[in-house]
């Protein structure tokens, strides 16, 4: 079977580099910093989440 590439969940190199910064620079993080960093990531994604779906239902 053929492998698909490109599929939207992937990430692009551009979006492997910056996983790869954040990786590293998460590791510099004391706790309190990283739970806050969690916590404003889960909300970014949750914005995100809601625009995707205003989006939808406008298209």
């Amino acid at each position: 079977m053929e492998q698909v590439k490109d599929l939207p969940g992937d990430l692009t190199l551009e979006q492997q580099f910056q996983l790869r910064m954040i990786t590293l620079q998460v590791r510099e993080l004391g706790l309190k910093q990283a739970q806050e960093y969690v916590v404003e990531i889960t909300r970014q994604m949750m914005i995100k989440d809601n625009l995707v779906k205003h989006l939808l239902k406008s298209a």
